[in-house]
This record gives C-alpha cells, sequence and structure tokens, in this order.
C-alpha cells in the first residue's frame, strides 16, 4: 500500500485530499496543527473504514514537524507522495497591514513547505521514487491588492518548487506545482467587500471573489486533481485547477506589466467594467 501525507488536513482542500487518497487505497498521514478539530474527518475515515491517521504537525516549527515526520517513518518504510497543503491567508492594503501578518503568511506558506519536504527528501532519494505535490495557486503568477501578503508566499513558493524539481528528476522525484483558483474554502470565503480601507482595491476584488462563489467550485475539485497528479507518471510542472484558474492566468499573460498596474489602479467603474467585459460577472 502506497502512503501519503497531506499537511494541513483539517478542512478543505486538505480534508477532500486525504479522504479521495485514502479512497484510493493510499495509507494517508493527515497532519494538522490542532487535532482535536478534526472530528469530522475522522469520524468519516472512521464510517468508510479509511486507512487515514490524524497526526499532529504545525508546519511553522523544525521540532514539530521533525518528530512528526519521525513518527511517520516509525510506521512505514516510504512516503510516496507528499502534499503540502497547510496555508493561511492576510489580507488588505500593503500600508495598513502589519510586518506580523507577512512574517505569518511567509512562515507557513514557505518555510512550512521547506520544512516538510526537506524532511522527507532523504527518504524518498533513496528510493528513487517519489512525488512532492505543492499547493500554490493563481497568485503564484498574479500579484494584486489585497493579497499583497498572500501572493508573494506563492511566488516564492512557484520558484523553489521549480528550482527543486531540477534537482530531485534525476532521482526520479516528481515535484509539481498545482495552481487552484477561485475555490469554495474558508480562505476564499473571508475574502468579502465592506473592508474599511483607503484603498478600493481591497474591497472590489472581495467582490470578485463573492461574485465567483455564487456558483462554487467545491475543493473536492482540486482533491481529485492532486490524486489524479500522484498516480499518473506525468513530469508536468504547473497544473491550474477550475475553471477561472487557466482564464485568469491567461488574461494576465496578455497585458504587460505597466497595464496591469495601470488596470488594477484605476477608478472603481474602469475595474468593474473590464472585468463584466471579460469575465461576464458584475461584481460591484
Amino acid at each position: 500500500m502506497k502512503s501519503a501525507i497531506i499537511t494541513g488536513a483539517s478542512r478543505g482542500i486538505g480534508f477532500e485530499t486525504a479522504l479521495a487518497f485514502a479512497r484510493a487505497g493510499y495509507n494517508v498521514f493527515a497532519t494538522v496543527r490542532n487535532p482535536d478539530g478534526v472530528a469530522e474527518l475522522k469520524e468519516t475515515a472512521a464510517r468508510e473504514s479509511l486507512p487515514i491517521k490524524v497526526l499532529k504537525m504545525d508546519v511553522n516549527s523544525d521540532e514539530s514537524v521533525n518528530d512528526c515526520i519521525h513518527a511517520i517513518y516509525e510506521e512505514t518504510d516510504t512516503i510516496d507522495v507528499l502534499v503540502n497543503n497547510a496555508g493561511i491567508e492576510r489580507h488588505g492594503s500593503i500600508e495598513e497591514m502589519t510586518l506580523t501578518d507577512f512574517r505569518d503568511v511567509m512562515e507557513t506558506n514557505y518555510f512550512g513547505v521547506l520544512r516538510c519536504t526537506k524532511a522527507v527528501i532523504p527518504q524518498m532519494r533513496a528510493s528513487r521514487d517519489g512525488c512532492i505535490i505543492n499547493i500554490s495557486s493563481v497568485a503564484g503568477k498574479i500579484a494584486n491588492t489585497p493579497l499583497g501578503a498572500y501572493a508573494p508566499t506563492k511566488h516564492a513558493l512557484e520558484a523553489v518548487s521549480e528550482a527543486l524539481a531540477q534537482e530531485l528528476k534525476q532521482h526520479h522525484i516528481r515535484v509539481v506545482i498545482v495552481q487552484p483558483g477561485i475555490i469554495d474554502t474558508d480562505m476564499a470565503q473571508a475574502l468579502k467587500p465592506g473592508v474599511s480601507s483607503i484603498y478600493p482595491q481591497v474591497n472590489r476584488f472581495g467582490g470578485l471573489f463573492q461574485a465567483s462563489l455564487k456558483s462554487p467550485r467545491p475543493s473536492s475539485m482540486v482533491a481529485d486533481k492532486i490524486l489524479e497528479i500522484a498516480d499518473s507518471s506525468s513530469w508536468q510542472l504547473r497544473h491550474p485547477v477550475g475553471p477561472d484558474a487557466a482564464p485568469f492566468l491567461g488574461w494576465r499573460g496578455t497585458m504587460t506589466d505597466e497595464q496591469w498596474v495601470d488596470w488594477n489602479a484605476a477608478e472603481d467603474e474602469v475595474w468593474f467594467d473590464a472585468v463584466q467585459n471579460t469575465f461576464g460577472m458584475d461584481v460591484r
């Protein structure tokens, strides 16, 4: 039986990914910061007799990551798949967010991934097999307000993943970047208009999220793609997921950097009209 570690498995994409892998026959180690908050995952696993073991791991802590990975290797000789899903989000204007906000998001979304990845590479390299799947976002290629703290973490994650893929291919270890678009998660639901800010971009982008979530794309959509990637033999590096992911990335690709800045700096009505003309969504 193959084994997989899924980080941030208490809810959302991590929760659905743990279930998807277990239902597909993987031995799943579902790691969470707070094991008391995973009653639904444990109940589902028990009801369906799924091979899921919930373990406590704080990706922000060297000691916690090392202790958890050590405990996993006491139960299994190999980890076939690592899904680095654990992440947090802070949003607002760069001026109005604190430096603590920036540090917290980078610590979890970037350094947390590095901690977990570095902990499994030696065994994968010795086995000459393995798959490391890093959950990024379309924000890994697109930067705009109010995601000035979040997007840099995903840009950094994509850069280190690309470098790591080059290092590990000779050892037959696949490194994969998954780029979800707007998915119905707690994180996406938190991005709403109505925030008090001197910058209008903070609220109008929240309107875009809420308009998109009127036709919600479930976390299971991303989980199914992650499982598909793990079970494949593809060396494709980046995988946009969701009906708006590739269009968003393509849309950004049609603009120069200067056009992108000008469009996001435009007055509200200009911005709203552009979104409606491009995507058919009224986000006012």
